[in-house]
């Protein structure tokens, strides 16, 4: 560690509010950076800090028990407190208000993450239920080792995995959706058409174009006056921006509820810095402030933050990345990379109505996102050359038997 380094953190406190993915490595990875000050990781929940991806896969299947970690925070001196919740902020007094009083601080990492949306009136209705937490999954395990009915509230990613994991299960599995199509507000509706068929392969009920118009013990009234038997409810009709806490901060937050940062995940207010799910930045790449909630962002992000805190803006890099998310269902493995909203063009590799195919989303012809079912390879070689700025021969993309690598025409690098 170099002089400055230790004179610049020596005798500092970084306290992270928020225990989850993106808190996690932003305290792992300021010792990576060589922080020697204290450091301080505040977790809402009582369990030790998990990985949420298993929630709705092994743990909900009863195959694991939980998903922590493997971090050893006691040798990496961090401080973590469990069942700490962050409450409000007095950034002037550089002072975090939580549930166990207020605490003073240096630098402040916002790590708070998201929050499930709830149906109007459903809170604390019995066998209604979201999938966010460990104690979420825990809650559900039983529902679906009973084999019982189930209906899922939204056919988005989290709906759609929560089906999948039912069907397995055993249960009888209605998905609602109010939109016309699965994952309505993810992707085209030229796109989205070929996943639609994936929930009766799988046995599983999909309603579109109806939205819930009650809940009550033991069912579900749609807006057509449908009543569906439902021993469990489960809500997954998208998440918001966990920073509620933040109002009279003068934290400035977006129309989206999610905290403002600049492209180094820096925010309004000095020494305080935001990333992960609850966190907005500004994207050169796509000329657009992208609020990505997904676990590679958060996993990315707290290396930027870290190195901001560490070494200072002019040695940090800045944040930009090709956004990545995966997701397991009804037998698929779907990827997808980049963010295709500004595409003026899409390209098919494959057969949609087939076990393996990609879609191809480019700008004035370089490849700006992809999504990739069953093809992992098309994934990888995408990525990279998203990440590159490369152009395609639009012919070759279009032929699935000729690698993604080898349909690039130039590359510029962003």
């Amino acid at each position: 560690m170099s002089e400055q380094t230790k004179t610049a953190s020596g005798g500092r406190t970084v306290v992270i509010a928020g225990a989850g993915m993106a808190g996690v490595q932003t305290a792992v990875a300021l010792r990576e950076q060589g922080w020697d000050g204290t450091i301080r990781l505040l977790g809402a929940e009582p369990h030790d800090p998990y990985d949420r991806p298993p929630l709705s896969k092994a743990v909900l299947l009863g195959r694991a028990e939980g998903s922590a970690f493997a971090v050893d925070f006691g040798s990496l001196s961090i401080d973590l407190s469990l069942g700490v919740e962050a409450t409000g902020l007095r950034p002037d007094e550089h002072v975090l208000e939580t549930t166990a009083g207020p605490l003073p601080y240096d630098v402040l990492v916002i790590a708070t993450g998201a929050d499930p949306v709830s149906l109007p009136g459903s809170a604390g209705l019995p066998g209604v239920h979201v999938l966010r937490t460990l104690d979420d999954a825990e809650r559900l395990r039983p529902v679906l080792a009973g084999q019982h009915d189930v209906v899922a509230v939204g056919a988005g990613w989290i709906g759609a995995e929560f089906a999948t994991a039912a069907r397995e299960a055993g249960c009888r599995v209605t998905v609602v959706e109010a939109a016309d199509r699965p994952l309505a507000g993810a992707l085209p509706a030229e796109v989205a058409a070929h996943m639609t068929d994936w929930y009766a392969q799988a046995g599983a009920r999909l309603l579109t174009g109806t939205g819930v118009a009650a809940l009550e013990p033991g069912a579900v009234v749609l807006a057509d006056g449908t009543r569906l038997p439902a021993d469990a409810v489960v809500v997954g009709i998208g998440a918001r921006p966990a920073t509620g806490w933040l109002a009279g901060s003068g934290i400035e937050l977006a129309a989206d509820g999610s905290v403002v940062t600049d492209d180094r995940l820096h925010t309004s207010r000095p020494d305080v810095y935001a990333v992960g799910d609850c966190a907005s930045f500004p994207s050169a790449r796509y000329g657009e402030r992208l609020l990505v909630h997904h676990w590679d962002n958060a996993l990315q992000g707290p290396r930027t933050v870290a190195e901001n805190i560490v070494h200072g803006p002019d040695e940090a890099p800045v944040y930009d990345p090709v956004p990545y998310f995966w997701s397991e269902q009804f037998g698929r493995f779907v990827q997808y990379a980049g963010h295709h909203a500004a595409a003026d063009e899409m390209i098919w590799r494959g057969d949609p109505e087939g076990a393996a195919w990609t879609v191809c989303w480019l700008r004035s012809g370089v490849l700006v996102a992809l999504l990739a079912v069953g093809r992992p390879r098309d994934l990888a070689q995408g990525r990279r050359l998203i990440e590159q700025g490369a152009a395609l021969d639009r012919e070759k993309a279009a032929d699935a038997s000729v690698p993604l690598k080898g349909a690039v025409l130039t590359v510029s690098a962003p």
